[in-house]
């Protein structure tokens, strides 16, 4: 006969007279799953930051920074083929505040050849700057939106692409 008390897990342990340590035991596989199908692990292996630069005649640099995780890759701006990893895209919303002068550049990439992909790939790991120069139409403040479109991999697997946010807050021009 059962206690009263015994519920659940107790009940269905008590029902084979276990004891106390064998019945830790028995429980803890079943502990351990619970516990750890609560969340999947997310993995975000890049942090991108945005800033601006003073440059000359009115003109402000945007800086777009990445700092990667140990042994994470982002991709460069241009790859050799179009049949492999996603390139890194910035974009830059228009606005009438400013005008973009040039292209985006970005730091000198890291050029392998890359046996998943069977190509030569370039990319970025550890830090990567990229940087657009803009000549700004308005003496005031105002706030660059654009987004980054990035790929993250690392020697076994790839990450799907992210789109990230970019606020550049360029400040009133001095008088």
């Amino acid at each position: 006969m059962l206690p009263a008390r015994a519920t659940g897990a107790r009940l269905f342990l008590a029902a084979f007279k276990v004891p106390l340590m064998r019945r830790a035991t028995l429980l803890f596989p079943f502990i351990s799953a619970a516990a750890f199908s609560q969340s999947p692990v997310k993995l975000d292996p890049v942090k991108w930051t945005a800033h601006t630069e003073l440059g000359t005649n009115g003109e402000v640099d945007l800086k777009a920074m990445a700092v990667m995780e140990e042994g994470w890759h982002v991709y460069a701006l241009t790859l050799p083929r179009n049949d492999g990893p996603l390139p890194t895209i910035i974009a830059h919303e228009p606005s009438s505040d400013y005008e973009l002068v040039g292209s985006i550049a970005e730091d000198k990439p890291e050029e392998v050849e890359d046996p998943n992909f069977a190509m030569l790939v370039r990319y970025h790991s550890h830090k990567a700057s990229f940087g657009q120069r803009i000549k700004r139409n308005s003496p005031a403040a105002f706030d660059v939106m654009g987004t980054v479109e990035y790929m993250a991999c690392n020697d076994h697997m790839c990450l799907p692409p992210l789109t990230v946010p970019l606020v550049f807050k360029v400040e009133a021009a001095a008088q």
